[in-house]
């Protein structure tokens, strides 16, 4: 057990969650106090010691159904399951004979039919009825072993055999089933209802799971812990890619962007408290030492002087780039209170100050949606032109740089081979105290294309490859700390 522990353990440091030697510790000695019979027990004990946050739990119950809950009561399970099938062996299995994976007229997952479908199906429905969790944990076994045609040695995912079944168990037909038999025939009330739906929705989700850990089982068994481990892996939503992510993860990201915003803050206010010292004072430092004959033992620096940074923000918010520009936005504006302003431009290919639309107590929903509608960021026809751009911006915007002010640009500088006008970023680099450029494009598909970031690049501090809230963490959490002067024009990959 301890052996296993310490692999889920390094599992988990793989995926991004911070686990410790201690808290490794601390959950062996919190299992020596858990009955390891109990599934859900171990599961809760070792969420309790080993993850923090709560947007992390999705990928632990992944890594804990690989390397614990499968094993859970499946020993009992065997025989039942064992001599259900002795009772189905007269009826054909997917998998076997012509009808396995790819192979015969039906294709994969058209299975044998008949009364041994119905009856794995309706082992299915009674042990959701009944709430019964041992049965459905074999009703599970069986579905998986009759309709999802599970080949040792095949290099295929658990998503497609996870597919199979559920296509085959006809969840739709199920549910329905589940509801005539909960509501009975009294008349129900809307709340009686809504309650109904939720219980049956409630135990399709059970089904769901229990189905999952069934083929993660028997791919374990198949290929070892740690294959399955590495092909089952979940990102955290630190790591998801901003620009592909699904709208399931924009919604999660949505969610961690005020936490990680008030996370930053207190980062920052914790490391300008601890770097208040600055340089050695010399002169005060000599005359106070004079009371101890001269010695140095109480040495006087200067203070450092840490300003509030201005914050000019410009987002393209064009195709693809609008998701990434959404983000930086919200986490620019979360963090409002570390900087002495912000001021927001969007564009595509016209500029526009959309400030007004961020002001303090506006949700930030209702503010890009207003900057939509309103917002004068499309001139000709609407294909990024970032030499439009900043010339809109030199003409119409530039006394709003100073000396004290840091340019955020967020884009992938891809201008659909228009004219660049370098000159005009030049004019904004001349008057800001650095300019930063985050790409959400990998740096191995910089100046490819249409891209030209290699064009801007030495008018610009820094260029950082940002695609994930991690990436945007750490290049802000250092901005606003550090925000130093430029001193030369370098091109960075975080």
């Amino acid at each position: 057990m301890l052996k296993s522990l310490v692999a889920f353990s390094e599992e988990l440091r793989a995926i991004g969650v911070p686990v410790s030697m201690v808290e490794t510790g601390d959950a062996a000695e919190a299992l020596m106090h858990t009955d390891l019979a109990d599934e859900d027990l171990v599961r809760e004990t070792l969420a309790t010691t080993l993850i923090k946050r709560p947007e992390h739990r999705h990928a632990f119950d992944v890594a804990f159904d690989v390397f614990f809950a499968v094993r859970a009561g499946l020993v009992a399970d065997d025989e039942s399951v064992a001599s259900d099938e002795m009772g189905d062996s007269n009826e054909p299995t997917e998998g076997s004979g012509g009808e396995g994976i790819g192979s015969g007229t039906g294709g994969a997952g058209s299975g044998g039919g008949g009364a041994g479908d119905d009856a794995v199906l309706d082992a299915l429905f009674e042990a959701l009825r009944d709430h019964d969790e041992v049965r459905l944990r074999r009703g599970a076994r069986r579905a998986v072993k009759r309709f999802g045609g599970v080949q040792p040695g095949r290099p295929v995912g658990g998503r497609y055999y996870f597919y199979r079944v559920m296509r085959r168990v006809e969840q739709a037909q199920l549910a329905g089933r589940l509801r005539a038999a909960f509501e009975g025939d009294q008349p129900r009330t809307s709340l009686e209802d809504r309650l109904l739906s939720e219980s049956v929705e409630r135990s399709m989700i059970g089904l769901a799971a229990e189905v999952r850990r069934e083929i993660v089982r028997q791919l374990v068994d198949d290929r070892g812990v740690g294959a399955v481990a590495k092909t089952l892996r979940v990102s955290l939503v630190e790591d998801l890619d901003l620009t592909n992510a699904t709208s399931s993860e924009l919604a999660e990201i949505e969610r961690a962007v005020r936490p990680l915003a008030r996370k930053i803050a207190s980062k920052v206010a914790a490391r300008r408290k601890q770097g208040r010292r600055g340089r050695l004072d010399v002169r005060r430092t000599v005359r106070r030492s004079l009371a101890h004959g001269g010695a140095f033992i109480d040495p006087v620096f200067r203070p450092r002087m840490r300003s509030k940074p201005d914050v000019i923000v410009l987002a393209d918010v064009s195709g693809s780039m609008a998701t990434f520009a959404r983000f930086t936005l919200q986490l620019t504006h979360a963090l409002a209170s570390q900087f002495s302003g912000v001021r927001t431009f969007a564009f595509v290919d016209e500029i526009d100050d959309v400030s007004s639309y961020f002001r303090p107590g506006v949700r930030f929903v209702d503010a890009l949606r207003t900057m939509t509608s309103n917002a004068a960021i499309v001139g000709l026809d609407g294909h990024s032109d970032y030499g439009s751009v900043f010339r809109g911006f030199e003409n119409r915007y530039l006394d709003v740089v100073r000396d004290r002010s840091v340019v955020l640009i967020a884009g992938d500088a891809r201008s659909n081979f228009r004219d660049p006008y370098a000159a005009g970023l030049a004019s904004i680099a001349d008057r800001a105290r650095s300019v930063h450029w985050l790409n959400p494009e990998p740096a191995r598909y910089w100046d490819t294309g249409d891209s030209i970031l290699g064009t801007y690049a030495p008018f610009v501090d820094q260029v950082a490859e940002v695609r994930t809230l991690r990436q945007l963490e750490h290049f802000v959490e250092h901005l606003v700390v550090e925000s130093s002067p430029r001193l030369h024009s370098v091109v960075a990959t975080p």
